[in-house]
């Protein structure tokens, strides 16, 4: 697994880190297969994973603590996030400066952490980065709860936003082949010292219909989400199906080195609830997608915006 520097933080992350979230994350799935992953990932080489107090109906959070207990922290980066969280059955949002330091305190003892290596807010509006907030967060960095701070969101308004605060060290943006308009935000960002992760790499899987390969009940349950929420992306990403028929790589690992290959990025963030998905995904880096494959891409991305 190759390595990379998450912008000028000092750390360094795996190019693809683990997402710890959605079907894995919850009840559902058998915290044993859950926690075989991460140990899986672990050991292919994964140093960054991805999670949020809110993630999984509160759940992902603590079942990521669990499956990382006994592993040494310095050679870690867990990325957690703050300004959302489950209750009452529901996502509530808390912004407020005392919410999200009660949120970092919360996520230090579910994640059984001294230090958390990276704290990022979750989808905050340009008007929620008030300079009272942004002092809450550096007052934890002050306090060493925090090593390095970021902002998540997929409005790029906001992503521009945070590139010009000298609080924020990481951006993460959804970035992958139905995406190519992030790139020069990306450059941008990474012109600018900040740490880039990529979220949703896989398009949420929607490249080619894949989502007719129903095996169980998770599949059914990122069907059902991606056919209520991502409509539009399942349609856009019939265009990219041979990504699939490649024969020299799978579908996932084209997808994740168009994403890798993008200058400034710093780490795919990518979930998996099976096994020789998690595999494949870790086989893609250091892979390069071969010039045809990416004028095809291009050309196709080109057909997306026309």
């Amino acid at each position: 697994m190759l390595r990379r520097p998450l912008g000028t933080t000092g750390l360094t992350v795996s190019e693809i880190g683990f997402g710890a979230a959605s079907w894995w994350g919850l009840k559902a799935m058998d915290e044993a297969e859950a926690i075989r992953l991460v140990h899986a990932a672990l050991e292919g080489g994964v140093t960054l994973f991805d999670t949020g107090a809110a993630y999984s109906g509160g759940e992902a959070e603590p079942r990521l603590g669990r499956a990382l207990k006994g592993r040494d922290p310095a050679r870690l980066v867990v990325a957690t996030k703050a300004g959302t969280h489950f209750a009452d059955g529901k996502v509530r949002r808390d912004v407020s400066p005392a919410g999200v330091t009660a949120s970092a305190q919360r996520s230090l003892k579910t994640l059984g952490l001294d230090v958390l290596p990276l704290l990022q807010l979750h989808g905050p509006s340009i008007a929620e980065l008030t300079d009272e907030l942004l002092g809450a967060l550096e007052d934890l960095k002050a306090r060493g709860l925090v090593r390095a701070l970021g902002v998540n969101s997929f409005d790029p308004a906001v992503i521009e936003h945070a590139i010009g605060l000298p609080a924020i060290d990481v951006v993460m943006v959804d970035y992958n082949v139905l995406r190519p308009e992030r790139e020069p935000l990306i450059a941008r960002a990474a012109a600018a010292g900040k740490g880039v992760l990529a979220g949703m790499p896989l398009a949420m899987g929607h490249l080619g219909l894949r989502l007719h390969k129903v095996g169980g009940a998770r599949d059914l349950w990122y069907a059902a989400r991606a056919l209520a929420r991502h409509r539009g992306e399942v349609a856009r990403g019939l265009g990219f199906g041979f990504l699939n028929r490649l024969p020299d790589m799978t579908g996932a690992q084209a997808a994740l080195a168009y994403v890798l290959a993008g200058p400034g990025v710093s780490a795919a963030v990518v979930g998996a609830t099976r096994l020789p998905h998690l595999r494949d995904n870790l086989a893609a880096s250091g892979l390069a997608l071969r010039p045809e494959v990416l004028q095809e891409i291009h050309r196709r991305q080109r057909g997306l915006r026309g």
